[in-house]
Order: structure tokens, then C-alpha cells, then sequence
């Protein structure tokens, strides 16, 4: 599938390829992504996904007003602990496949959104 440039600041993704995702240029199984940098992630498994491995994307400032969790190919509920550590710093958590999460983030930062994703590999 490709997905076509928006215009937007930061890195877009811009389609799939095998279980990853094209990112200007690059490509990534798992993804960490701000509006100011995109890398690659090698994520736990989604039951022992926790607030530190978010923290990269919680270090925006200002903070995100959301992080995109695309939990691979298929929609699985992360711990609810995740969720409330989150929701203690003000950030909220939007769960999705991975391949909606990728179309949720150009959408999103197409209206200039200040959010963040982490995505699992497809």
C-alpha cells in the first residue's frame, strides 16, 4: 500500500513494507515516532509494555497531547497500569492495529497535532 504525502512538519509515514513501515527514506519494523524524529523499536511484548519503554515519546516538550499505540496486526489492549501511568502525567492513549495507527498519524499531523506514536511490526 502508499499512502501519499501530506503536508506536514516532521517525519511522515509514507507506506508498508514487509512487517515494517517506510518513513522518508527508511524503513522500520517497530517504530517510535514524534513530529520531530522517527526510530526504529524493538518492543516487549505488548502485556509487559510499560511507561519506560514509552519514554522517548514522553520527553517531547511540550509533551504529546497523545501517543498512537499501534499494537501490530491485529488491536490488543495494552495493561491497564500503562494506561494509568499515562494518564498520571496527562497523556492520553490511543490503541489501534498497526496499520490504522499509521494512517491515524498522517491524518493526525496533517492538522498539526502534537502527538506521538510507538508502533509494533505488522
Amino acid at each position: 500500500m502508499r499512502m501519499e504525502r501530506q503536508a506536514s512538519d516532521g517525519p511522515v509515514i509514507s507506506g508498508f513494507s514487509g512487517r515494517g513501515f517506510k518513513v522518508d527514506g527508511g524503513v522500520y519494523d517497530g517504530l517510535l515516532i514524534t513530529p520531530e524524529r522517527a526510530d526504529g523499536w524493538s518492543p516487549p511484548p505488548i502485556e509487559a509494555l510499560a511507561v519506560g519503554d514509552l519514554e522517548p515519546l514522553l520527553a517531547l516538550d511540550p509533551q504529546p497531547e497523545f501517543v498512537i499505540l499501534g499494537t501490530g496486526a491485529v488491536l490488543v489492549r495494552p495493561a491497564v497500569t500503562l494506561v494509568a501511568a499515562l494518564e498520571a502525567r496527562r497523556i492520553g492513549l490511543e490503541v489501534m492495529d498497526s496499520r490504522a495507527a499509521a494512517r491515524a498519524w498522517g491524518v493526525l499531523r496533517a492538522e498539526k497535532r502534537w502527538i506521538s506514536g510507538a508502533l509494533y511490526p505488522l
